[in-house]
This record gives C-alpha cells, sequence and structure tokens, in this order.
C-alpha cells in the first residue's frame, strides 16, 4: 500500500469514530495523490507505503520510510500464526515489556522480560528521552535473550482511528483516492506530518444508499519517528507499529457464545488505555489517563518520597484493608535542651543544654556537622502512609472512571454507537487487591479481571502476566476465533 506523505491540509473537521466491523486481512491497497479526484489512483512522487495488518492497524509495511531511514521487509509473514519470530514491545511511562507469544486456541505468552524506565523516559504515551529509552532496551534484550525483531505499540493522543462512509467503489485505485480526499476533513493533524493507514469494510446499506465504510488511521509521524529512533538505537529491528488498544483486544479478546454487546477493555498500567470492541473489531480507541505512573508521581511529591519509592508503595497497596491511622507526631523538645545524636560507643548521655550544644558544635569538624545533618536529614524523611496511598489511588480511581464515563458517553452518542456488557481490566492496576471492585463501583459497569496465557516457566522472576498483556497482543497479528 503507498501512502502520500504530502497531502493538502485545509480547516480540520473531527469526523466521527469507528463504528462498523473491522477486518483487517485484505490486499494491497494504494493511496492516491495529493489532490485527489475518484478514479485517479496515481500517487505522487516520494509516497510512502504502509501496510494494514491483520485485524488491527499496521503503521509500517515494505518499505516504510520514516525521515532518512528504511523500514525493509516489514509486514511480511502476517496470518493465522504465533509471533514466535517477532517479539511484541509494550513501552509505556515507567516500564518496558517484552513478549514472545504463541498461538494455538489461544494466544500464550511463551517468554517475557520487563524493565521500569527512568522518571521522564516515557510522558503521556510519548519519548521524551530516546537515549535512556534505547540504553534501557539494550539492556533489557541482552539479558532476556529476546528476539531482537520487535513489533512497536502506539497509545497516546496523537493517533487518530476514523470510520468514513464513501461511493459504494470498490476499485481499488478509486477508493485509494476518496479516501485520500476524505481524510483532508478527518484527519486533525496537518496530513504532511502524517502516517496514514486504511482498510474498506465493504459496501453497507445507509438512509443515503449504498455506501462503502472504510476504517481510516493516522499517527504523528515525528512522534512514530522518536520512537522507532529509541528503539533502533538499542540494536532492534522494527518489524512493525500497531495500536496498542487492538493488540490489546487481540490477547485478551474471549469468544463467549452467549456474549451479547460490547466489551471495554481498559488497561491501567504506566498509563490507562481504553478500547471498546465488537467480538474482535475495535469500535473505539482513547487514552483515558496517565495511570498508575501519573499516579506514582502524584505520591512522590505529596510525601517528598523517590519514584521509586512510590512505585513500590502503590504495589504492596491493598484496597481491600482499612489504611492504618496516621502515627501520633513526637512531643517537641522542651526549649532548655538539645538533642544530640548517640555517640559512636554506644554509651547515653545526658542531655546538653542550648549553651552546651553551641560550644560543642564550635569545636566540630566540617565532616563530623555534615554527619549530623545527614543523619538528622534521614530521621525527617516522610514515609508514604497507607491514608496517603489510599487517597491516590482513590483519586486516581475517580479520574480514571471519569473519563471512562466520558468515553462511553461519547461513543453512545456516535453513528452505530452502543452500551457495553462488562469491562476487562488488566495491567499492574489488576495486582493491586481491590482496585477492580473500586473501579466497578465508581463506574457502575461490571469489572472483570482480564485472563492471560502464560507458558510455564516463561516469566522471568517478578514478572506481572497481568502487565503483559498489549506486549502479547503486539508479538501476534490476529485474535484466535
Amino acid at each position: 500500500m503507498k501512502l502520500p506523505t504530502k497531502l493538502p491540509s485545509p480547516n480540520v473537521k473531527l469526523g466521527k469514530l469507528p463504528s462498523p466491523n473491522l477486518k483487517l486481512s485484505a490486499p494491497k491497497l494504494k493511496l492516491g495523490s495529493s489532490k485527489p479526484k475518484v478514479g485517479s489512483g496515481k500517487p505522487k512522487p516520494g509516497s510512502r507505503k504502509l501496510k494494514l495488518g491483520s485485524p488491527n492497524l499496521k503503521l509500517s509495511a515494505p518499505s516504510l520510510k520514516l525521515g532518512a531511514a528504511s523500514l525493509k521487509g516489514l509486514g511480511k509473514g502476517l496470518g493465522r500464526h504465533g509471533g514466535s519470530d517477532v517479539v511484541g514491545l509494550d513501552i509505556q511511562p515507567g516500564f518496558v515489556a517484552a513478549v514472545e507469544a504463541s498461538v494455538n486456541g489461544t494466544i500464550v505468552a511463551a517468554r517475557a522480560a520487563t524493565v521500569p524506565l527512568p522518571a521522564d523516559t516515557m510522558r503521556d504515551g510519548e519519548v521524551l528521552d530516546e537515549a535512556a529509552l534505547g540504553q534501557a532496551l539494550r539492556e533489557l534484550f541482552a539479558e532476556s535473550k529476546l528476539g531482537k525483531r520487535v513489533r512497536v505499540g502506539v497509545a497516546n493522543q496523537r493517533t487518530v482511528l476514523r470510520t468514513l462512509e464513501l461511493p459504494p467503489v470498490t476499485d481499488h485505485k478509486e477508493l485509494s483516492a476518496a479516501v485520500a480526499f476524505q481524510a483532508q476533513d478527518q484527519v486533525p493533524m496537518p496530513l504532511g506530518n502524517a502516517v496514514l493507514d486504511f482498510h474498506p469494510l465493504g459496501i453497507v446499506d445507509t438512509p443515503a444508499g449504498p455506501r462503502q465504510r472504510v476504517v481510516l488511521v493516522a499517527a504523528q509521524r515525528d512522534m512514530v519517528e522518536r520512537l522507532l529512533a529509541a528503539v533502533r538505537a538499542a540494536g532492534l529491528t522494527p518489524a512493525g507499529v500497531d495500536l496498542s488498544a487492538f493488540a490489546l483486544i487481540r490477547s485478551l479478546y474471549r469468544h463467549e457464545a452467549e456474549q451479547t454487546g460490547r466489551v471495554l477493555y481498559l488497561n491501567v498500567d504506566g498509563l490507562s488505555n481504553l478500547a471498546i470492541a465488537e467480538g474482535t473489531i475495535c469500535r473505539f480507541t482513547r487514552v483515558v489517563g496517565s495511570g498508575l505512573e501519573g499516579m506514582a508521581t502524584d505520591l512522590a511529591e505529596r510525601r517528598g518520597i523517590s519514584l521509586l519509592d512510590a512505585r513500590s508503595r502503590l504495589a504492596e497497596a491493598d484496597l481491600t484493608e482499612p489504611p492504618l491511622p496516621e502515627p501520633a507526631p513526637p512531643a517537641p523538645a522542651g526549649p532548655e535542651t538539645y538533642a544530640e545524636a548517640e555517640p559512636l560507643g554506644g554509651e547515653e548521655t545526658a542531655p546538653l543544654s542550648a549553651e552546651e550544644a553551641a560550644a560543642r558544635e564550635r569545636d566540630m569538624s566540617y565532616a563530623e556537622l555534615s554527619a549530623l545533618d545527614s543523619a538528622a536529614t534521614s530521621e525527617e524523611a516522610p514515609a508514604a502512609s497507607d491514608a496517603d496511598v489510599w487517597a491516590v489511588l482513590d483519586n486516581g480511581i475517580r479520574e480514571i472512571s471519569g473519563e471512562v464515563r466520558n468515553s462511553l458517553d461519547f461513543h453512545r452518542s456516535q453513528d452505530g454507537g452502543g452500551e457495553v456488557s462488562h469491562v476487562v481490566l488488566s495491567g499492574a492496576a489488576q495486582d493491586i487487591p481491590g482496585f477492580a471492585t473500586a473501579l466497578q463501583g465508581a463506574l457502575g459497569v461490571e469489572v472483570r479481571a482480564a485472563d492471560l496465557g502464560v507458558a510455564d516457566g516463561g516469566l522471568d522472576s517478578g514478572v506481572s502476566p497481568h502487565r503483559l498483556a498489549v506486549a502479547t497482543g503486539l508479538a501476534v497479528t490476529e485474535a484466535p476465533q
């Protein structure tokens, strides 16, 4: 599929969000010129190719060129099979997960490894520090011995998913030209800085007569370039870029004969990613918050502790137990005494008066004074109490549930929108006892725990399977039916 790199960008209008069934196993399509007319299928010189995977958006394909670099041979080997030769790579704020998966009736994480990321390496799903990310990826793959061909997930506000209704043309060249023309009004970003892909869903009957429905996806080119630059800097070979929401659906979809309505998949981890699906078909997707990494940042700022400590405290939280009361503050020292650090010999001494303490300080060396200051600072450093952790998690759950409700309201208001039967929760939040129950109470919709298959002995020590849903879906190209 060929994509133009520069298309005219008139006034941007937001189109409606996807509503039809999404089947992404079509032949290659060619996108038309920068000023297309239906029936003109010749691409503009210098256009860039992009191939749509199945059943998901593929933002990379043979000869996908981003900047000066070129990715060769991408998009090969697609179909109903495990991605044993491709590692799914989920990069979120705070952590990275890499998974090799297999498919045998269900998708199973065969081998997996994770690594934490330094603060400000990623923010809101976008790369801030390419060097830090590249170094973390290099270390992860060197230690895990996973394959170096990777399919990378994207989840941020710089991606767009739209459904178009076009004249009922079936000729690929004519359809490509029509899509390129409509993209000018439907994509809320300059098309000269967009990576585009689309897939026809077939002819449908509408009040206006037969129409060809097409799913159109766009991602900002500079965002994708920064992500792939860090991946290549780690010595990895990008085999594709996919929407994380599509990967989430692939890995967690379970066929249920009695299932009616749509399912909302919610991954709460480094960020909060939402996807509404009917079967394996994504109808709507949106990043709805900063996830547990944002909560950890809030906790660290509240208590003046390190981000690593805040992450640990959240991971140890238990929302099924009430928080312990705050300890009573120590009584202040009297005005006539000076609390002195215990001598090195451990012998007890009587408290010094203010005059005696001042005289001793005058006789101390700089090193001795610095040691006293360090000890005092260490003793005074506040720890995050259970009440602090509860408050941060409670606020975070309220914010996430509010964003999810807004997304559901918007989805219902669109053509083809509908209700969801339940929520499937995944991510690190699933490891926190009571999180799903609290989220269900805030949403008023049933919340179920995600069920991800993991091969025996496939996980490194300390790796939670709940954090692998996106990476596992990225490692394969189709959900089992």
